[in-house]
């Protein structure tokens, strides 16, 4: 490590041969939610444990301890603009943060990059501490130098970070005020793989008041000027984006970048191979960007996923993560695999959900040390090359569900990896407050999960997927979800039909599914919270306890066992005239439902209720359909295998999308 410092009041930026990879941001709006992602004022440390100790709490569900948060008032700062922070004397303030922080790691394994170098430029004396971490959270001094003001610069190298670690810096007010001017991390240019562009791709329904607000923010950053060629909003609604009156400012600012292209409702992964069938034709962009309709994005994140992509190795797919639009400091998706046994999605082994960075910032949080490398990233901001597109083909033409996970376990096949990036994100509405699978999208949960599985699972019949796939049929129909059963039926029928129906009723599916719910009491949501009459329990449970999850595989089995002998009784005439009880959306489980015969359940976003009516005749019904069905599928299995993977380069191809495409044309005028 070399540290250098230039003349006071030097404003040089990187040189002709290095790159600047990621700069040290401020909130856009100073909102104080977001603060605790760029700035940490706390001067937290990790609690380092043993190995042992600390996959013990993990286990235990315990990560780290909470840190009081402190305001920039209270510490003596002020942000002044984008980039530039001023501090009172006397003052501190560390940038171990998820925005500001270098990511070393990430850049010692998928990239050649040896060496990074950190430029801090201030506007008055004071003192800078450069810190690294390794992956077990362990925080080291690298440097500590007293600048008069200028541009100090420090080589750091990258070898010590093998299986985790960052670099950042701490700067103290130590006499009299001073300023943050700029500070960045550059990398030599010698190791750059391509000087990449994106093209990006928004795929909208019906939010165009959200998909303005990402035009307007990403022609706003003159930085992102030279990155994006063109900006591909797929509108798949009836409330068109370009009659939001904002429309039209959004479309003087970008000028010919933006590309406004309508079709009828294809889903997610057909508005997006559409942006990627767009960005294959101009034959102008190296990457394409996919971002959803609905999200805010930090621009900066997207100025640092194409530089990382540009840098590594092999062409990578660059994922940024998802912080929640609801609680903003609050990282919902970090690193994502797909359980290849279960065909399963989740977090990678040793990561949280809902990790809160204001109350654990990152140097108090030793996990987030670690690098955790992930099998896909979703799709609400990913960069994927231009190469991966020739090379494997466009999305699954599924229209939603297992659309971004299966891509990238294809793209991983042709020896294309996903890296999950730090300091890129978008920030989304999370899934918490969402059961997408007991709504309409159950039928593309199940479908496309047995799709993905029979595209990519190593395992004989699938391994556990069909048991499990049955197992949960029957949780729903104990808990009183027909409606979701008999979606997840249809899925299974027209998945046993072969790939043929994939491109024929993308468009069209939505539709039917939705008729096919409504007949269903529990489907029908009414937002009326006097729709139903005070509930009436006309018999007292069994001691006097209410139903409990079940603690142990035996209990598990006797439970449901009993739940499953009480749907074959007749349903209590009085049940049907006053509901029983009202279950919260949080306690409507099989092992609570099974034990009644009708109930008012909350929704899952708490917005309205439905009437859940026990039926014997569809439980008996639905579950003998269940059993056939997985009977067939397992006894198939081989050759469906065979068929959907001898056609999957075909389904997939952009001549095929775009017989889709043309299809589900829209007029204009409508």
């Amino acid at each position: 490590m070399t540290a250098t410092a230039t003349t006071a009041g030097s404003t040089a930026h990187a040189a002709a041969d290095r790159r600047i990879v990621h700069r040290v941001v401020l909130p856009t709006d100073s909102d104080p939610d977001t603060l605790p992602l760029y700035v940490d004022f706390t001067q937290a440390r990790a609690q380092v444990l043993t190995e042992q100790a600390q996959r013990k709490r993990e286990a235990a569900g315990v990560f780290d301890d909470p840190v009081l948060a402190i305001s920039p008032h209270d510490a003596g700062a002020t942000l002044v603009s984008r980039r530039a922070l001023a501090l009172e004397d006397g003052s501190h303030v560390s940038f171990a943060t998820y925005f500001n922080a270098f990511p070393a790691s990430y850049w010692r394994r998928w990239t050649d990059v040896d060496t990074v170098r950190l430029v801090v430029e201030l506007s008055g004396p004071a003192t800078l501490v450069v810190y690294k971490s390794n992956a077990r959270g362990h925080a080291q001094r690298v440097e500590m130098v007293a600048s008069d003001g200028g541009a100090s610069e420090f080589d750091l190298p990258l070898a010590p970070f093998g299986d985790g670690g960052w670099y950042w810096f701490d700067l103290l007010a130590s006499d009299g005020p001073v300023r943050l001017v700029r500070a960045e991390w550059t990398v030599s240019a010698a190791h750059e793989r391509v000087t990449g562009t994106a093209s990006v791709g928004i795929t909208t329904f019906n939010r165009p008041d959200y998909c303005v607000d990402q035009l307007l923010t990403m022609g706003a950053d003159r930085s992102l000027d030279g990155v994006i060629d063109r900006i591909y909003v797929v509108d798949q609604g009836n409330q068109r984006v370009k009659d939001e009156p904002r429309f039209a400012q959004a479309a003087e600012v970008l000028g010919d970048r933006l590309a406004y292209l309508r079709q009828g409702n294809l889903g997610g992964s057909g508005g997006f191979s559409r942006a990627m069938a767009e960005t294959l034709a101009a034959s102008e962009s190296d990457y394409v960007l996919l971002l959803d309709d609905d999200v805010v994005s930090e621009p900066e994140g997207i100025l640092r996923a194409v530089a990382f992509a540009n840098f590594c190795r092999i062409p990578t797919i660059v994922g940024g993560h998802m912080f929640s639009m609801h609680e903003k400091s609050v990282l919902h998706a970090y690193a994502e695999r797909v359980n290849r046994y279960s065909f399963w999605w989740g977090p990678a082994a040793g990561t949280k959900e809902g990790h809160d960075f204001g109350s654990y910032p990152l140097r108090a949080t030793t996990w987030l040390h670690r690098r955790h490398d992930g099998d896909y990233n979703g799709w609400w901001m990913c960069l994927i090359p231009t190469h991966a597109l020739r090379e494997v083909g466009l999305s699954l033409p599924v229209f939603i569900k297992w659309d971004d996970s299966e891509y990238a376990l294809r793209a991983g096949a042709h020896g294309i990896p996903t890296v999950s990036l730090p300091g890129a994100a978008v920030w989304h509405v999370p899934w918490t407050d969402k059961d997408d699978s007991i709504d309409w999208q159950a039928y593309y949960h199940q479908r496309n999960r047995w799709l993905a599985a029979l595209l990519h699972s190593p395992y004989k019949r699938g391994g556990v997927l069909p048991r499990a796939s049955f197992t949960s049929d029957v949780k729903h129909l104990l808990s009183l979800q027909y409606s979701a059963v008999e979606l997840r039926l249809k899925a299974l029928e027209e998945l046993l039909e072969g790939p043929d129906h994939l491109h024929r009723t993308i468009g069209t599916t939505l539709g039917e599914v939705r008729s096919m719910r409504v007949k269903h009491t529990d489907a029908v949501v009414t937002k009326d919270p006097a729709a139903y009459p005070i509930t009436r329990r006309h018999r007292p449970p069994s001691k006097g306890r209410d139903p409990e999850r079940p603690t142990n595989p035996v209990s598990f089995v006797i439970g449901a066992a009993v739940g499953a002998l009480r749907q074959l009784r007749p349903v209590r005439d009085e049940a049907l005239a006053i509901p029983e009880e009202r279950v919260a959306s949080m306690a409507a489980k099989w092992w609570r439902l099974s034990q009644i015969d009708s109930a008012v359940v909350t929704s899952a976003d708490g917005t309205g209720v439905s009437l859940y009516v026990r039926d014997r005749e569809l439980f008996s019904a639905y579950l003998r359909r269940s059993l056939n069905l997985h009977r067939k599928a397992i006894a198939r299995w081989d050759d469906l295998q065979a068929e959907y993977r001898g056609a999957l380069d075909s389904f997939t191809s952009p001549d095929q999308w775009k017989a889709t495409f043309a299809a589900n044309g829209v007029d204009e005028d409508d």
